[in-house]
């Protein structure tokens, strides 16, 4: 009896000591499987975010490749000056009565067979809620009601203060979204699984609600229908996105003029001023600030609460202020008569400084308290125009000497003479210092990082990277207890950092990619302790097991970066041939490797990524003709990559996009031949056809100036039958949308490279 007893506690020893074995065999492997499943999430996160900065980098370059246009171009005829009115204006501050013929919603009829939404005002709950119905059920807003809606919400932004000011103590929560770029399904599943805004529920959504996704115009319309309803509870900041020039490169201008064929010009104008009247930040009970990108070392709360938010127009361009004196004398005694026209954005205006930030009443009322001079804007002969380009230049180099750290000299504005023709109610803001402009652009651009100290944040190209060390600083200085801010994209929707003191929010799901990410918004209550809520907007990512959407994710990213190599085909083969010093067509992996870094600057781990980017012989080379010709045929046929031309332009395509909206000012989609223009680099030159959009899309693939390059030229001459060069055949092949037609071109999605 004892005997059976001891056999079977000895068997039962050993099968327990199995089962361990393999649990911890189990375990060991689901360990291992984890965290190569973490790994290929992380690479696949870094490749999207490179990319995603890289294009924002080349934002900033199109912007300097502007400003050195403007300072190599000089108009001596009535064909240039117009061409430089064309791309190069930068509208004046709008006065209220400009506003009002943008806004004028009421000469347009709604026809009886128009099912969509419609709009009254004052607005009411029902009118919000059945919005955000309609647009579920994929209707649209007819023009007049957009029109009518902006022309209300920009009413409703001018009496804002720029950073506003809310309690938990009239609300039991108050609920805090991140960026949304125009993802509609997003927002409505934050409505569904939060609840409506109402007295009871408050709601601040913090910048970025337009770009890359396709409902932007109905978020905005949402969003903007809501704060008018609930003034109090309802608040929205501004973001790096709600900017004229980078809604031109990232898809809402687009989606507008898509939209809204006929009036898309009106309320992308009205759209641009009700942007520019969006408040910076917002204060939860003086203790939680909010705002879109983050601080710098250099930020300044009472600073940025007293500037004229209206006057900084965009964050890509800064207009210099100060001018000057001797300059400024010689100007006002070649001053004319004023018939009008608007001046471009790089000469310079009179403007004024607000005496107070604007927090009551109309803008009439509050413009009328400032003392300004009265700009100008009399038509120019060319020697005039010349002259004032001249100067120009020279304000644009002190700015570039500035900001290189030499010593620059200012002089003191003078206020311009103005004639009795002018308006003399029409009295508009001073142009922001450089000072004002940083401030906006640091607490929009800039990023947190984990080391101490601020520096500028070159991977995006503006704004900073600020440490633990500025976090405490300036939550000391204001006696706030955390900062909440958006911006990046997170795997989980959100993140802390700076010993929590630091709260990303970011509320796209699925923001690359379907399973790229979650969404997340945070609900604080009277403690102010952040409740964090997160999900997963689109449905068939909860169908997905965790390796099939790491998976899905994945894929989609390698064939961002197949596309990105491939547009570089050129460069990698001169940096491959760099390594292959005996000519015999193959390089060792490692040299692969760095000669992909060498091109791209991606900073991507490329050795991991090795596996999926290159088929490895034994002998651990690599035939990197080859390689390109496969790569060739992932993208376009073989016939199209030996062509250096089209694969300059297939690079460029978002840019040369970006820069064809740009001048197209009035978003007609056409722009007529009036123009050849040479482009020399040192002594080669070539000629395209003439025309607006050619001259600078010319200036920029086969220039490719940076500020202060020597040895560049850029010329326009008038235009005469066009010259038979490769390049015109490519414009014939893609750029052009009718090739049969040397008066106009037309330029859209379709006809641009892909």
């Amino acid at each position: 009896m004892g005997s059976g007893t001891s056999t079977q506690h000895h068997f039962a020893f050993q099968n327990a000591e199995k089962a361990f074995k393999a649990a911890a065999l189990i375990q060991r492997w689901y360990r291992r499987y984890m965290a190569r499943l973490e790994m290929r999430r992380h690479c696949t996160w870094r490749i999207f975010q490179s990319i995603e900065y890289a294009g924002q980098q080349d934002q900033v370059k199109l912007h300097d490749f502007f400003s050195y246009l403007v300072d190599h171009f000089t108009p001596s005829s009535n064909h240039e000056r117009d061409f430089l009115d064309r791309m190069f204006t930068e509208d004046r501050f709008p006065q209220d009565s400009e506003m009002e013929k943008f806004g004028d919603y009421e000469s347009i009829e709604v026809p009886d067979n128009y099912t969509g939404p419609r709009l009254s005002f004052p607005l009411l709950p029902d009118h919000a809620t059945a919005l955000v119905e309609a647009f579920r059920l994929k209707q649209q807003l007819h023009a007049r009601y957009v029109l009518n809606l902006l022309h209300e919400t920009r009413k409703h932004l001018i009496q804002l203060p720029n950073i506003n000011r809310v309690s938990t103590c009239y609300s039991e929560e108050i609920t805090v979204c991140g960026d949304l770029h125009g993802q509609l399904d997003d927002l409505i599943f934050i409505f569904h699984k939060n609840g409506l805004p109402s007295p009871e529920r408050a709601y601040v959504f913090n910048g970025d609600f337009v770009d890359r996704g396709k409902d932007s115009v109905e978020i905005l319309m949402v969003l903007f229908a809501f704060m008018l309803v609930y003034p109090k509870e309802f608040h929205l900041n501004r973001g790096n996105h709600e900017d004229h020039l980078v809604n031109l490169r990232y898809g809402f201008t687009k989606e507008v003029m898509h939209k809204y064929k006929t009036h898309g010009k009106k309320i992308l104008k009205i759209l641009k001023d009700v942007f520019c009247w969006l408040p910076l930040a917002t204060l939860v009970d003086e203790k939680v600030l909010i705002l879109h990108g983050g601080v710098s070392d250099m930020t300044d709360l009472d600073l940025l609460a007293k500037l004229d938010r209206h006057k900084i127009v965009s964050t890509m361009r800064h207009k210099t202020r100060k001018e000057n004196g001797k300059q400024v004398k010689k100007e006002e005694a070649n001053q004319k008569s004023s018939a009008g026209r608007p001046t471009p954005w790089f000469l310079p205006q009179s403007r004024s400084l607000p005496a107070s930030p604007l927090r009551l009443g109309s803008l009439q009322a509050h413009r009328a308290g400032r003392s300004s001079s009265i700009p100008c804007g009399a038509p120019r002969d060319a020697k005039e125009l010349a002259r004032q380009v001249r100067r120009s230049v020279d304000l644009e180099l002190d700015r570039c000497r500035q900001q290189a750290g030499f010593p620059v000299s200012w002089g003191e504005e003078e206020a311009s003479p103005c004639t009795p023709e002018a308006d003399s109610g029409a009295q508009e803001p001073l142009e922001p210092t450089q000072e004002e402009w940083r401030q906006v652009v640091d607490i929009l651009w800039s990023d947190p990082m984990a080391q101490e100290g601020c520096k500028a944040n070159t991977v995006r190209g503006g704004g900073c990277y600020f440490g633990p060390n500025v976090t405490e600083r300036l939550l000391q200085k204001y006696n706030l207890q955390f900062l909440i801010r958006s911006h990046e994209c997170k795997p989980e929707g959100y993140e802390f950092c700076h010993s929590r003191k630091v709260l990303t929010i970011f509320s796209a799901s699925n923001y690359y990619e379907v399973g790229s990410n979650r969404g997340a918004y945070v609900k604080l209550g009277p403690a102010l302790t952040p409740y964090i809520v997160q999900y997963q907007a689109n449905k068939v990512t909860h169908m997905l097991t965790m390796r099939q959407r790491i998976s899905r994710v994945e894929e989609s990213a390698l064939r961002a970066l197949r596309e990105k190599l491939f547009a570089h085909s050129s460069d990698l083969l001169g940096e491959f041939k760099k390594h292959d010093a005996d000519k015999t067509g193959l390089i060792t992996l490692s040299d692969w490797a760095e000669a992909v870094e060498s091109v791209l600057h991606l900073g991507l781990p490329w050795r991991m990524l090795r596996p999926q980017l290159v088929n490895s012989s034994t002998d651990n080379t690599l035939e990197y003709k080859s390689w390109l010709e496969d790569l060739a045929k992932e993208q376009l046929n073989r016939e199209n990559i030996q062509s250096s031309l089209l694969e300059t332009l297939y690079r460029n395509r978002s840019n040369l996009e970006t820069i064809f909206r740009i001048i197209d000012s009035d978003h007609s989609g056409h722009m007529g031949n009036s123009f050849v223009v040479s482009v020399g680099v040192e002594h080669d030159s070539i000629c395209w056809n003439s025309c607006l959009c050619l001259v600078v899309a010319a200036a920029y693939l086969q220039v490719k100036p940076e500020l202060g390059s020597p040895g560049y030229a850029v010329r326009a001459e008038p235009s005469g039958s066009p010259p038979k060069h490769q390049v015109s055949k490519c414009v014939q092949l893609k750029l052009a949308g009718d090739s049969s037609s040397r008066e106009s071109y037309k330029y859209g999605p379709n006809e641009c490279m892909s």
